[in-house]
């Protein structure tokens, strides 16, 4: 439901909340999640873009979590890096341009229900809550 780059940007941020209060350079981020550098670089700038994220240059330089932005949920960072779509589904999972109450498709009411499930847990889960410890 979501791309690699979103699942990146919220281990990216898991990682900055377990390491709250420090500044973590660009390169322990890649070797503890895995995430390649230059990816890293441009997602790292997304957060920072979106506000998620603060960075300072220089020798003792690295990404912090903005204390403000652990409240935001996930949606937000979602939203950010895939745009609001890609949280706001109204499609259908068949794929056909009418689907509703009146005219569902055949796994209409089961995928009404994982779509307002998965809103419903964006929305939910704070980044704070991404800690990956």
């Amino acid at each position: 439901m979501i791309s690699q780059t979103a699942r990146y940007a919220l281990h990216i941020l898991g990682h900055l909340v377990a390491h709250r209060g420090e500044l973590v350079r660009a390169e322990a981020i890649s070797r503890a999640t895995g995430i390649p550098a230059n990816y890293l670089s441009k997602i790292l700038n997304q957060l920072r873009k979106g506000g998620f994220v603060d960075s300072q240059k220089g020798w003792h330089g690295g990404f912090a979590v903005r204390d403000r932005a652990l409240a935001r949920p996930i949606r937000d960072v979602l939203a950010a890096i895939d745009g609001a779509e890609s949280v706001d589904r109204s499609d259908c999972i068949f794929g056909l341009p009418e689907c509703d109450d009146r005219n569902p498709c055949p796994l209409h009411p089961h995928w009404e229900g994982i779509r307002d499930s998965y809103a419903a847990m964006v929305s939910r889960t704070r980044i704070r809550d991404l800690t990956t410890g």
